[in-house]
């Protein structure tokens, strides 16, 4: 089928393909609407008993050396470039339809996973995480200082990923992760994107459609916390872990699935923030460079990003970070690769809480209107509502350290200015929970191979195995 065909069924309801264990599965049986704008779409019928192989057959791709496994994705990485690939393009125009990002934004987030589905990126993630290939490949024979002699090997795992749906990019890095640890993958699309996945799967299929790899992924939606679905799948008899990308709700609900034999790997909601120290305010210049820099940190995706920073703690007095705070407001409302200049404007809980501290000056001071470009709020202490659409929270600190005390285990990343201050603070963050220092202004850039959220999640994916002769 083609991409023209299979686009959509009427000029209001979009068709949503599935992508079952190396086919394309097409059919209009069940309809949904997606999660921002309600748009209809619908899905061929979900089959659950098609989406995996019993336990008793090993998974396609358990056995295919890991070698192989890069080749594959780096020639189906060389083909997803947007202006050649139907697949995308077609996932594009689907996508535009039911997301709040504008038509800049999606294409630029196409064009990242270029970086990571590099033959040396590959290599070098695997290195980082397991020290070679060789635990991936077969078992590693090990000697303790007892003499006793075992085996041990990271074996594939069967995965069901619920997939994240800010960005479309998401769907790219997850099927690389999975492909790498050679598991068995159900991969539950999100109904902001229910696209990007099986756009995905169609080009690895144009480079082998008969590829173990290909033939180990399944693409399908279904309504996130649907009983009948998940109370099937998300079992220790079919699965050994739920990957879950999601809201708060999402990955409580996922949570209750957890027992004996079935983990879950949340990659749960995290606020991230940044910290700037006093230097910022030794001229005009390095004050209208830091609040840019925490402009491009805080309008990642629109703010609609777990990197994207929502509360900023400035090292000055009152009258120093006022003056920051209103620079920061003016560089919010600037277009840039992932973020609009106007975005969607605040909703009503966001303007209401907003109204609430207006009436505590001089505590509170608040930057902005209401029509998506930004808003600053300052005050003594983080405020109690979640900042969104763009929102930005100021609080004045006497020393940078003091930061560490608003940030918590849901603290992800943190971005710092001055970065050679870094080394000042990261320890002090690292205690309170935080998960990634950054220098200010890179909050979505970062070194390949480095820990997510706290782990190295093709380390946690896999099983380990040991074949003990002691």
């Amino acid at each position: 089928m083609s991409p023209a065909t299979a686009a959509t069924s009427t000029a209001t309801t979009i068709r949503v393909p599935h992508f079952v264990r190396g086919r394309l599965i097409s059919g209009e049986d069940t309809a949904y609407l997606s999660r921002d704008f309600g748009v209809p779409f619908v899905t061929p019928q979900l089959r659950l008993d098609e989406l995996f192989a019993p336990r008793t057959e090993p998974g396609p791709a358990f056995d295919v050396p890991v070698a192989d496994i890069i080749d594959y994705l780096v020639e189906a990485g060389s083909r997803l470039t947007l202006a050649k690939n139907p697949y995308l393009q077609e996932s594009l125009e689907m996508t535009l339809r039911v997301s709040a990002l504008p038509r800049r934004i999606i294409e630029n987030t196409y064009k990242r996973p270029g970086q990571f589905l590099t033959r040396e990126a590959l290599e070098y993630r695997i290195e980082r995480t397991f020290g070679g290939a060789d635990v991936l490949d077969g078992w590693v024979e090990h000697t303790d200082p007892g003499g006793r002699r075992s085996r041990v090997r990271a074996f594939p795992p069967r995965l069901v990923h619920m997939l994240a749906g800010n960005s479309p990019s998401a769907a790219m890095t997850s099927i690389a992760d999975a492909a790498l640890v050679k598991a068995v993958n159900v991969f539950k699309m999100p109904s902001a994107d229910p696209f990007t996945t099986v756009a995905v799967l169609r080009t690895m299929a144009d480079v082998d459609p008969d590829h173990p790899v290909l033939r180990s992924m399944s693409a399908v939606y279904w309504r996130g916390g649907d009983a009948t679905v998940e109370g099937v799948l998300y079992r220790s008899q079919y699965f050994d872990k739920l990957v879950a990308w999601g809201g708060g709700d999402a990955i409580a609900n996922a949570a209750k699935y957890v027992g004996p034999g079935f983990q879950l790997i949340a990659f749960d909601p995290k606020v991230s923030m940044s910290v700037i120290g006093r230097e910022a305010f030794a001229s005009e210049l390095s004050l209208a460079e830091a609040a840019e820099l925490a402009a491009a940190d805080a309008t990642v995706f629109n703010q609609d990003a777990c990197v994207a920073a929502r509360h900023i703690c400035v090292e000055g007095g009152i009258e120093q970070v006022d003056r920051f705070c209103a620079l920061l407001c003016e560089r919010l409302g600037v277009d840039r690769e992932f973020a609009s200049g106007t975005g969607p404007k605040p909703p009503g809980e966001i303007r209401e809480a907003v109204d609430g501290v207006r009436f505590l000056a001089p505590d509170y001071r608040v930057w902005g209107a209401y029509d998506g470009r930004g808003l600053v709020v300052r005050s003594p202490e983080p405020v109690d509502f979640h900042p969104t659409h763009k929102t930005v929270n100021v609080v004045p600190v006497t020393a940078m350290t003091d930061a560490a005390a608003y940030a918590t285990v849901a603290t992800q990343t943190v971005g710092v200015y001055p970065a050679h201050r870094k080394a000042e603070v990261r320890d002090r963050l690292a205690t309170a929970g935080v998960q990634r220092v950054v220098k200010l202004g890179s909050a979505l850039t970062g070194s390949i191979g480095n820990p997510h959220d706290a782990m190295y999640p093709l380390h946690r994916f896999v099983n380990w195995v040991v074949d003990d002769d002691a």
